[in-house]
């Protein structure tokens, strides 16, 4: 009995693993602009919806499927990488039920959020989505083992597009909040893993600004220890 409910425990709770990743970046298109056709467009001709919280107000992400879906995956793959630590066959059972239920849900969203009625159309779309998947998670991977640099070039490239005009200390903030969840994540034992995965990724990203603005805010301390009244430096 035990062996034939694990694969119904596997979809449960990678479900609700899913949905934690799923909340991070909301978004909506407006479904009077859907029927008539007239959904706003980014500068790069994304549909344009309404979204508020963290990763649109702190980090200037705008509300689109491209910004849910990378914000998404960037959530998956902390996950993902914690599951490799499971027994093989475990970690990969676990690992394709999350993933499943990402693609199920993204292509629900072309559907019934941006109006995309062609399952062919749909199907193109999620072969990319796929493709930038395997690349998010290998780039990931990267970074994580070579150092904060290139891990913040990844998020760099994927969730900000690498534009120019992205706040570096932004970047920073991102890279800490990924260190700190693997952390969490790593410090979890295997079945609290399984029942509490979402709770390690329940903290705001925008925390980790006090921890990058640490050093700057101890070199004004040290600047101003040195200062005289009038501001100016005291002698040696």
């Amino acid at each position: 009995m035990q062996r034939s409910a694990e694969p119904y425990r596997v979809v449960a709770a990678t479900r609700e693993i899913y949905e934690a990743c799923s909340k991070a970046a909301p978004y909506k298109i407006d479904p009077i602009a859907i029927q008539a056709g007239t959904i706003p467009k980014t500068p790069e001709g994304e549909d344009l919806g309404e979204g508020k919280g963290m990763w649109h107000d702190d980090f200037k992400l705008p509300p689109t499927f491209s910004t849910w879906s990378q914000v998404t995956m960037l959530h998956m793959y902390l996950v993902f990488a914690r599951l490799r630590n499971l027994d093989r066959d475990a970690a990969r059972s676990w690992q394709a039920q999350l993933v499943d239920h990402f693609f199920f849900d993204a292509e629900e969203r072309m559907d019934l959020g941006h109006g995309i009625s062609s399952r062919a159309l749909r199907g193109r779309y999620l072969k990319d989505l796929f493709v930038q998947w395997r690349g998010i998670v290998a780039a990931y991977d990267e970074g994580v083992a070579k150092g904060d640099a290139v891990l913040a070039s990844a998020v760099w490239r994927n969730v900000f597009k690498a534009r120019e005009d992205v706040c570096v200390r932004d970047l920073a903030a991102i890279v800490s909040w990924m260190r700190l969840c693997l952390k969490m994540l790593d410090q979890m034992p295997n079945e609290a893993l399984l029942a509490r995965a979402g709770t390690a990724l329940k903290w705001p990203a925008k925390n980790e600004f006090a921890v990058v603005d640490k050093p700057m805010r101890q070199l004004g301390d040290q600047l101003t220890q040195f200062a005289t009244p009038a501001g100016k430096p005291t002698s040696a």
